[in-house]
């Protein structure tokens, strides 16, 4: 990493804010009313390919433009998981997480001013909080903790090993294009049983609109579930890079 760590700063708000205007704009495209891709709300159309895509892009994007400055991180279990292993200071940990949940929130407000009419014409509830953050489609938060925790360690050893592994070495971008497919990866194959978050600020952030902000036909902010995206994602980012390390070293 390169720059002062008020840079560094400044990369995990704006990369954070990138990766959540992508990632829940592809969302609100896909689950509102009358957008252009989705008639109807809900996952018609193709719509978990478009938040996949998104959220991989969202991704990738800010890597190649602030992965140099800040490492990228945005996410709270990337730094904590980071930090754990003793590759990143503790001292900057509480920074990087206030960032990277302001970077969230900036992007989630940027979503709802630019749907808002959607807003007001999707009456499904449930709909409205799936542009925002994530739940227990199968009513379990037992079932959402091992998905977010067993997915986020599997996000951040994948991370590790195209970050580090020998063959990205020399081209970091070819890593960065790699980090984006596995994330688009992940959405796909363990996206059902809960969006999935995979981060706490990405979650967190964006619920936190959602319950303070005067969203139309929003319902509940479904906050019983709420602890299960920010805890399992730090878990699973610390059990990964732990495995990693391990077997591969640092």
């Amino acid at each position: 990493m390169t720059g002062s760590w008020e840079a560094r700063y400044a990369a995990e708000f704006f990369g954070t804010l990138i990766l959540v205007l992508l990632g829940n704009g592809a969302v609100a495209n896909a689950f509102l009313k009358n957008t252009t891709g989705n008639d109807d709300p809900g996952l018609a159309n193709g719509g978990w390919l478009l938040v996949a895509s998104g959220y991989g892009l969202g991704v990738m994007l800010p890597a190649m433009m602030f992965g140099s400055i800040s490492g990228n991180h945005l996410n709270p279990a990337i730094t904590i998981g980071q930090a754990v292993i003793g590759i990143f200071p503790w001292a900057h940990v509480a920074p990087y997480l206030i960032w990277q949940f302001l970077g969230a929130i900036a992007g989630q407000c940027l979503i709802l001013a630019l749907y808002w009419p959607h807003y007001r014409q999707t009456t499904d509830n449930e709909a409205v909080l799936g542009t925002f953050a994530t739940s227990d489609h199968a009513n379990s938060q037992l079932n959402g903790f091992v998905t977010e925790m067993v997915g986020t360690a599997v996000l951040i050893f994948g991370a590790m090993g195209l970050y580090r592994g020998m063959f990205f070495h020399q081209n970091i971008d070819i890593a960065n294009i790699g980090v984006g497919l596995l994330i688009a990866a992940m959405v796909i194959s363990l996206g059902g049983p809960t969006g999935p978050a995979l981060n706490p600020a990405r979650d967190l952030g964006p619920r936190l609109v959602h319950a303070l902000l005067p969203v139309p036909n929003k319902g509940g902010s479904h906050w019983e579930y709420s602890w299960v995206p920010v805890v399992a994602p730090i878990v699973g980012a610390v059990i990964g890079i732990w495995i990693y390390k391990i077997f591969f070293g640092l």
